[in-house]
C-alpha cells in the first residue's frame, strides 16, 4: 500500500485506515495478550509495541483479511520475544506455554465472547453507585483509594463493595448461561 495523500485533518488515509483496524481490534488484541503476560501493565507494554510493529509493517496488509488474527499473530510473537527477556518467565517459553495458553484461548473464544456480552447485560442491571465503583476500577483504572474518596467511603467498604459486586456479576452471568442452554 503506498502513501497517500493527506486528509484534511493531516493524516494520510493509511494512517485512518491503520488507526479505525487497530482500534477497532484493540480490546480483543488487549485480552488476547492479558492472558499470556503476567500483569496488566506488561500486557499493555506489549500491546503498545506491536501497534508500532504493525504500522510499519502496514504496507504490508492485504486489506482483505482480517485485521485482529493478525495483529494477535504478532503480539503473540512480540509476547514471546518481550517473555525471553524477562528471564524469571523463561520457564513459561521452555514449555511453549504461550502458544498453549494462547491456542486455548481461540478454542474458547466463544464461550469468552457470550460471557462478555452477558456481562455487558449484567453491569446494566447494577444499581448506579455500584456501577460507579466498577466502572471507576475497571474502566478508569482508579485505584480502591481513589475510588474510596470518589465514594465517601472507606477503603475497607470499598474492598467489600468489590467483592460483592463481583459476586453478583459472577452469579449474573451464571443464570444468563442456564438461560441460554435452556432455550
Amino acid at each position: 500500500m503506498a502513501a497517500d495523500n493527506p486528509t484534511p485533518g493531516g493524516r494520510s488515509r493509511d494512517q485512518e485506515r491503520f488507526l479505525a483496524l487497530f482500534l477497532a481490534s484493540e480490546q480483543e488484541l488487549f485480552r488476547y495478550v492479558a492472558a499470556i503476560t503476567p500483569s496488566l501493565e506488561d500486557a499493555r507494554e506489549v500491546v503498545q509495541q506491536t501497534a508500532v510493529v504493525l504500522w510499519q509493517k502496514f504496507d504490508q496488509y492485504d486489506l482483505s483479511q482480517p485485521f485482529t488474527p493478525l495483529a494477535c499473530r504478532f503480539a503473540l510473537n512480540i509476547t514471546k520475544q518481550w517473555l525471553a527477556r524477562k528471564k524469571r518467565w523463561q520457564a513459561v517459553l521452555a514449555d511453549d506455554m504461550a502458544e498453549t495458553i494462547a491456542r486455548r484461548r481461540i478454542e474458547l473464544m466463544p464461550a469468552l465472547n457470550s460471557r462478555l456480552r452477558f456481562l455487558d447485560g449484567c453491569l446494566e442491571k447494577l444499581p448506579a453507585e455500584q456501577r460507579r465503583i466498577v466502572e471507576g476500577y475497571y474502566f478508569r483504572q482508579l485505584g480502591i483509594e481513589a475510588l474510596a474518596s470518589e465514594s465517601r467511603r472507606t477503603v475497607d467498604a470499598v474492598y467489600k463493595a468489590m467483592q460483592r459486586i463481583r459476586r453478583q456479576l459472577q452469579e449474573c452471568i451464571q443464570r444468563a448461561e442456564q438461560a441460554e442452554a435452556i432455550a
